[in-house]
């Protein structure tokens, strides 16, 4: 029997997309892993882009309770104690300066009966902004928009921010004591470790500083002279993992990529959809990463008849992009154009890559879709898409000719979605399957 994807592959491919999004809202995963009021006072701390809507979730169960919470500007929620501060992301700017020191002054003077919940998602790294060694915003956003252009692995770029912070890598937990500390965090990192997670604020780190400024060599990240110097000679206020202010804070994952792309991938198979999983943990550059899968999608489409089921490759993790153009895209949407460009406008194949945070990269934009027309429809419009991808403007290229995805504050983070679809050689007779 043959099948057929509609609303067409477009609509199915946001479907599971919008799909592995809802399943990630912190209204659905935070509540179970709240527990009793404490005897004492009851502090909420966060920050990232889901951190918002966390404190949303954390007072639907709680009713108003006392605290701060740092999210990207648009990413603000309705809370009736907790002071919610909207701040600049991915580059830091004086309104998360502001909210970080307040944070740090919240802390103060609790004890052992109290009780900080502290709520981490993606995003916090530039949220949480305590610069150290004397750095002033200025070169702190100058050294954060380096990282953000070098193609280093978000694990390395987190690692280096640890070490030029005063309130990464545990200090922010340190900060609390002796008040014991639970962090609910959403995961977008590969790995899904806790320590890497918006550079780690809660939890406790074993680097030093001679391994971020190798770091900074080896991505060629220019530091200012106090800073470099200061690592050179061993200083950094990284809280060691056996640290005793940590003792008492402790750490869940509430949501976690590996849950929303299962939750696709079981539409999907539902569906009457073939699937092939390629994992939830990919970095690289996005480029290279698409013409990988799209090698493997192209020899999976030479050996499909009019019978078989379309294939559906999933997979998940964090791309990145060494800038060196002066365009506008990120991993995702330069995932999607080089997948494009490789496809060549392969009849039966469609690509979807996004950000579940609606934000790919420093754009307002979750990602990108491109089908068999898409290199066709530039063409008529005079747009080379070679020349975008060469100039790391993805954005620009989509937004001219269709197939950006726009989705607004998500109020989530579980790191991207990457999904390819291969249709069967004829599917204009193809049975219809409804889109999740």
């Amino acid at each position: 029997m043959t099948q057929q994807v509609a609303p067409g592959p477009d609509g199915f491919l946001r479907g599971l997309f919008d799909m592995a999004v809802a399943v990630a809202d912190p209204m659905r995963v935070v509540p179970a892993h709240l527990p009793p009021r404490p005897k004492g006072r009851l502090i909420v701390i966060g920050a990232g882009k889901a951190s918002a809507r966390m404190a949303e979730a954390v007072e639907a169960h709680y009713g108003p309770c006392e605290g701060l919470v740092i999210t990207r500007y648009g990413y603000a929620r309705p809370c009736q104690g907790i002071r919610i501060v909207e701040a600049a992301h991915p580059v830091p700017d004086q309104a998360g300066l502001n909210a970080s020191a307040e944070m740090l002054d919240l802390l103060q003077g609790l004890g052992p009966e109290d009780l900080v919940l502290a709520l981490i998602s993606g995003g916090g790294s530039a949220l949480l902004c305590a610069p150290a060694f004397g750095l002033d915003l200025k070169q702190k956003s100058a050294v954060n928009d380096a990282l953000l252009a070098s193609g280093a692995p978000i694990s390395q770029m987190n690692l280096l921010r640890k070490h030029l912070s005063r309130v990464k890598g545990g200090q922010l937990a340190a900060a609390a004591y002796p008040a014991p500390m639970l962090s609910l965090l959403m995961s977008d990192v590969p790995g899904d470790d806790p320590a890497m997670i918006a550079s780690g604020p809660t939890v406790g780190d074993d680097s030093d500083a001679a391994s971020a400024l190798a770091i900074a060599e080896r991505w060629s990240i220019p530091l200012p002279e106090a800073a470099r110097n200061a690592l050179a000679q061993g200083k950094s206020g990284v809280v060691k993992t056996d640290d005793p202010r940590l003792a008492q804070a402790r750490s869940v994952i509430v949501a976690a990529p590996a849950q929303s792309i299962a939750a696709a991938a079981k539409a999907a198979e539902q569906a009457g959809i073939d699937l092939r999983f390629l994992g939830d943990q990919i970095e690289g550059e996005a480029r290279d990463v698409a013409a990988a899968q799209v090698e493997q999608a192209i020899q999976i489409a030479a050996t499909m008849t009019a019978e078989n089921p379309p294939v559906l490759m999933l997979s998940g993790g964090e791309l990145t992009v060494t800038r060196s153009g002066s365009g506008s895209g990120g991993p995702n949407a330069e995932f999607v154009l080089a997948a494009a460009l490789a496809l060549q406008g392969h009849p039966h194949i469609h690509v979807l890559a996004c950000d579940t945070d609606g934000v790919d990269g420093a754009a307002e934009v979750a990602g990108a879709i491109a089908g068999p027309g898409t290199l066709a429809q530039a063409a008529s419009q005079g747009i080379d898409a070679r020349s975008a991808l060469d100039d790391n403007d993805a954005h620009g290229f989509f937004a001219s000719v269709g197939g950006q995805i726009v989705t607004g504050p998500t109020l989530t983070n579980v790191n991207d979605f990457r999904a390819i679809l291969i249709l069967p050689p004829q599917p204009q007779d193809q049975e219809i399957v409804q889109a999740p």
